[in-house]
């Protein structure tokens, strides 16, 4: 099968695994633990069933979002995912590309392998910065400040992963943000001549986190960079900290990583503008809530004075319409814009976009909706019990 060929975002995600070496696809597929939060999110999406409204006269649909200012032509965003190089070279670059092209938002990761600046320069589309709060303020100040002078708009603080969830099946292939060579691994590199060459070998080694260069020793390796991020968790962080960062930036500010009402009033209280329900795809706290049921308590919190987005198991049109019904102003896509990466570049993320935009239209067209707007709590229910 051909990355042409995908008839949805499994498909790609099967190709994405025929590519990469385990290692290299455990880490990105991955999640915490027994993976219960993973599975818990993709599960969550069976429990809302559509309510259809028929001849409603909606022969066409517009599925734009306006987001801080900004008007994109679909309600989904690629979300912050690091280390991209690893799956495809000059992956941050690939996907935020792709993004602009296809007219929907895109969020760069702190951990990006390409730099602030090179995915800043890349195209003039809307982009916003993720931002890790590692370390002391003088990192925090710096990052900002780069992706201010890169013409970021707004800044996504993610603040669920203060201290590190243990992502089990990296620790069996002894991956830790880099890959350790042992005879294992590096058979699996050679089972895999596509990635190997176009990768490691046609890039000189492991990809490195390369916005934190700056704080490290000149000629730092793969290791020394990821060394330094595990090294700057920051779980002394508080709301306080939070205002700071908000008011430094100046800008729309997000705080990604909510999964109460109380946690969002907390956002609200120090002046945030919007919020991220997340539970970082499974990759942190197992046995967590999954975030389409947290979404309608934080709506019905929050939802009249904040902008609040959703991330977590998305890889269906249908998925996403479900949580703009229950009252989120869009979504932020991880794993389903990686498969398509992984599977074939910018193409393949192309490809992931191009059909969940066109699985989005179907939906709203069988419910008999012409716009976002038009979508309301009225259009889904909740079963009691899933087979």
């Amino acid at each position: 099968m051909r990355v042409d060929n995908a008839v949805n975002i499994a498909d790609l995600g099967v190709l994405a695994r025929r590519r990469l070496p385990k290692v290299i696809f455990d880490f990105m597929d991955g999640g915490a633990e027994d993976e219960v939060t993973l599975r818990g999110n993709r599960e969550g999406f069976e429990r809302y069933r559509f309510r259809p409204r028929l001849l409603t006269g909606n022969a066409k649909r517009d599925l734009s979002v306006n987001l801080f200012g900004d008007k994109y032509a679909l309600p989904f965003l690629i979300g912050p995912t690091g280390l991209n190089g690893i799956h495809w070279r000059g992956g941050d670059l690939a996907l935020a590309n792709a993004a602009a092209a296809a007219g929907c938002g895109f969020v760069l990761s702190t951990a990006s392998t390409d730099s602030i600046e090179e995915v800043g320069q890349s195209s003039s589309s809307p982009k916003w910065f993720q931002l890790y709060p590692w370390g002391d303020r003088a990192f925090r100040t710096r990052m900002m400040q780069r992706a201010k002078t890169s013409g970021y708009k707004a800044l996504v603080v993610t603040v669920d992963s203060l201290t590190g969830g243990r992502r089990e099946r990296d620790a069996r292939n002894n991956f830790a943000h880099e890959v350790r060579l042992s005879p294992s691994i590096v058979w699996d590199g050679l089972m895999h001549p596509r990635w190997l060459t176009s990768v490691w070998l046609g890039g000189g080694g492991m990809p490195r986190v390369s916005n934190v260069a700056e704080f490290c020793p000149p000629g730092a390796t793969a290791h020394d960079l990821a060394e330094f991020t595990r090294s700057m968790r920051n779980p002394g962080l508080t709301w306080d900290d939070m205002a700071e960062i908000k008011k430094e930036w100046g800008g729309p500010f997000l705080i990604k990583g909510v999964l109460t009402a109380e946690d969002a009033r907390h956002a609200l209280d120090i002046g945030a503008d919007g919020v991220v329900i997340s539970n970082h795809g499974g990759r942190q706290l197992d046995n967590c809530v999954a975030t389409i049921d947290a979404l309608p308590e934080i709506v019905e919190a929050v939802g009249h004075s904040l902008v609040v987005l959703i991330d977590g198991g998305f890889r269906r049109g249908a998925d996403i319409v479900k949580a703009l019904a229950l009252g989120a102003k869009g979504v932020l896509l991880g794993r389903a814009t990686l498969y398509g990466l992984a599977a074939g570049g910018q193409p393949g993320v192309a490809k992931s976009l191009s059909i969940l935009r066109e699985e989005v239209d179907r939906v709203f067209a069988l419910l008999g909706c012409s716009e976002v707007s038009e979508l309301t709590g009225n259009h889904v229910t909740v079963v009691t019990r899933v087979k």
